[in-house]
């Protein structure tokens, strides 16, 4: 028995030390000889693409969450449907409302021209999730690099570890323990929803079946978002209806006031644990802006592929 347990108690110390490997050669100097301009070169797109499509930096942030929480922020996501493979783009949290994929494109497109066969497709969603968040008005923070692109993806792992917007609070702080994000974090990662809109299809429950709604919130929506099935599911609205398009924290405010468009955020402010942190947000931008910008760089360092693993792909939807 104790022979068995001490093979248990080394495996997962091995376990352990493998992530901590991996994660420390991440770097935010990574490219800083391979590939100079890397930063300038993938800042200069997703500008580009922001003031022709305001909404599509929040795209992008969620590119790199819905990344992340499959198998590690490997760029998994990103790979198409072949006959012989079947990736992460028809998952149900991610079929009709992922997007953004074209920019990508053309971010790789650019820092192929700077810095051919270099930087990881991976890596690019870290930056531009980054430069997503400051370009809205939101925090910077120096994005650990290095990470490479699997040759593999998982449309199972997709549809059970990306929590759906029906979870409530338990469901939520689960989802993201199994990830090594604390309570804390996800609170403040879901302030991420500050920006961005979801379709009907996301909110039509929470808007006539839950009872923690606004009314004025609920009839305003109702307009747009009819409650039969099939009947305006692809209509969007705002995940923070005062400022949808910058990055601050009336998003809490809105979660205080019973004003949070999905039954997720709502969550966190119904009578549960989170109350009291998402009333602090609420007041403390700056408590918020440190939280969310720590909590992206925790949630980058989730199973990075380093080293010798996995690829640096030529194009972000192939495995070469």
């Amino acid at each position: 028995m104790a022979s068995s347990l001490t093979m248990v108690h080394a495996s997962f110390l091995i376990a352990l030390l493998s992530i901590a490997s991996a994660n420390a050669q991440l770097s935010t100097t990574f490219y800083s000889s391979s590939c100079p301009n890397l930063f300038s070169t993938v800042k200069s797109v997703v500008e580009s693409a922001i003031s022709q499509d305001r909404r599509i930096g929040a795209s992008l942030l969620r590119l790199f969450f819905h990344d992340c929480f499959v198998n590690g922020c490997d760029g998994s996501l990103l790979l198409d449907d072949t006959s012989s493979f079947t990736g992460e783009k028809t998952a149900t949290p991610n079929r009709n409302s992922v997007r953004g994929f074209d920019v990508v494109d053309r971010i790789k497109c650019a820092v192929e021209k700077a810095c051919p066969g270099v930087v990881s497709c991976a890596d690019i969603l870290a930056i531009t999730a980054r430069d997503s968040v400051v370009i809205y008005g939101g925090p910077y923070w120096e994005v650990k690099l290095g990470r490479r692109d699997s040759r593999t993806a998982s449309l199972s792992e997709a549809n059970n570890s990306i929590p759906p917007a029906t979870s409530d609070l338990s469901n939520l702080i689960s989802k993201f323990s199994a990830k090594g994000l604390s309570t804390q974090d996800m609170v403040a990662l879901a302030g991420a929803h500050t920006v961005g809109q979801a379709r009907c299809t996301s909110f039509r429950a929470h808007i006539y079946d839950d009872a923690n709604v606004d009314a004025s919130l609920a009839t305003a929506r109702r307009s747009e978002c009819p409650r039969t099935q099939g009947s305006g599911d692809g209509n969007l609205a705002p995940l923070d209806l005062q400022t949808p398009t910058s990055f601050d924290n009336y998003y809490f405010g809105n979660l205080v006031s019973q004003k949070g468009l999905l039954h997720s955020d709502q969550q966190l402010f119904s009578g549960g644990s989170t109350d009291s942190l998402v009333r602090t947000y609420s007041y403390d931008p700056g408590m918020f802006a440190a939280h969310f910008a720590a909590a992206m760089i925790k949630m980058g360092d989730i199973s990075p592929l380093t080293g010798s693993q996995g690829e640096i792909r030529k194009n972000c939807r192939a495995i070469n």
